[in-house]
């Protein structure tokens, strides 16, 4: 499987530079990121969702003090840069941290890092189409072993969770109504914004309750939509989120330690404990689903074994699992944006215009008013017939 054609067209950038960026955490780095900076990072096997939302900042470089792509299995994050435009230096290495400093102006000459000065800071790889592909060919012999250990992760989590799996053991109280009621669990993944556009006649019809995973709750509120539940870690969530008044759940480790509750009480909020494996979006379905949820409508997540994969975490075979236990209740809205488009075309509404005037004149014709009024418009346009003709003799 080879890259798409535009792409392998791509060629090596000139000269570029910026002011820099870096955080360990990409997606921390991401809500600071303008147009034009560097962004640092330090990503292993870079995926496609954090590749998305760093071209949506407009960086004008990329450089990682990881692999890229470590060979573990064909993530996607690497080529969604290239094929933006945004040159990638890969395997820089840690010390970049400590040579760069937060807005220090930067300039990458080939595979080099040079600070404003003209000193080399950084050396590391540019990622060109050809690389890439070689990369990317490697990893894919190597995807059995991964399927391997996701195998085996998958075992450890159903021995370790199956009271909560199976019974709902340790699901927390809540203040919110599901009983009976559609839900809506919205998490910042892939096509998220495209599903939840496709989705408005659903959501203004059946009023489902809006539960946003994390990064989900700002989806919501950028889409128009207040959620009424928040659930989480709450490390990706804005305070705009926290406070719009849903209930929060935060997803803690087993031991029911959250860094969450922190922040969550220095606003002054009040938050339920829900200790539990897994991901957040695995606790925001089993929590529907054991408070009676009628139907489930995911956005965003996780459903493939490449995007299981590609979300970087050994956990994410709980994932398959719960959507075992509730997959009589579970409809995935991943996709429906690209199988589906409104069909309504121009010539469509100048037909529905069309027949409006055609009942209108229909009606006034058959009604004594509208004979009356027929007459008095029939007059008036000979009368302008006239005073045109009189111009012109």
């Amino acid at each position: 499987m080879r890259l798409p054609a535009a792409l392998r067209r791509h060629a090596e950038p000139a000269e570029v530079g910026g002011v820099a960026r870096l955080d360990r955490r990409t997606k921390n780095l991401t809500k600071r990121l303008r147009p034009g900076e560097v962004a640092i990072i330090h990503h292993v096997d870079l995926d496609r969702v954090s590749a998305e939302a760093l071209v949506a900042t407009g960086v004008s470089l990329v450089v990682n003090a990881a692999r890229s792509v470590s060979g573990r299995y064909p993530n996607l994050g690497p080529s969604i840069l290239l094929e933006a435009g945004i040159p990638l230096i890969d395997d820089v290495g840690e010390d970049v941290f400590s040579l760069v400093a937060e807005g220090e102006r930067l300039i990458v000459d080939g595979n080099r890092l040079l600070d404003a000065g003209g000193a080399v800071v950084a050396t590391g790889t540019l990622l060109t189409t050809e690389v890439l592909e070689e990369q990317l060919e490697q990893a894919r012999a190597g995807l059995s072993d991964q399927i391997d250990a996701f195998a085996l992760n998958t075992m450890t989590y159903l021995r370790e969770e199956k009271e909560l799996l199976l019974e709902g053991v340790g699901v927390p109280e809540i203040r919110t109504r599901i009983e009976g009621r559609h839900v809506l669990i919205v998490v910042r993944g892939y096509d998220y914004r495209g599903d939840l556009d496709t989705l408005r006649p659903y959501i203004s019809e059946y009023k489902p309750l809006l539960i946003g995973v994390d990064g989900g709750a700002d989806a919501l509120m950028e889409a128009g939509y207040k959620p009424d539940m928040i659930v989480g870690d709450m490390d990706s969530c804005s305070d705009a989120a926290l406070r719009s008044g849903a209930e929060l759940v935060l997803h803690a480790y087993r031991d029911g330690r959250t860094p969450a509750l922190e922040r969550v009480e220095a606003l002054g909020l009040q938050a339920v404990v829900f200790p539990a494996l897994g991901t957040s979006e695995d606790a925001a379905m089993l929590l529907a689903d054991s408070y009676g949820a009628r139907l489930m409508v995911a956005v965003g997540t996780h459903l493939s074994l490449v995007e299981f994969l590609d979300k970087g975490r050994a956990g994410m075979a709980s994932t398959f699992l719960t959507r075992l236990r509730v997959g009589s209740k579970l409809v995935d809205a991943k996709g429906v944006s690209r199988i589906y488009r409104s069909q309504v075309k121009g010539w469509h509404l100048a037909l529905l215009v069309l027949s409006g005037v055609v009942a209108l004149v229909t009606a006034m014709a058959m009604t004594d008013v509208g004979g009356a009024l027929g007459s008095v418009l029939v007059a008036r346009l000979r009368d302008l017939a006239y005073w045109i003709k009189e111009l012109f003799t």
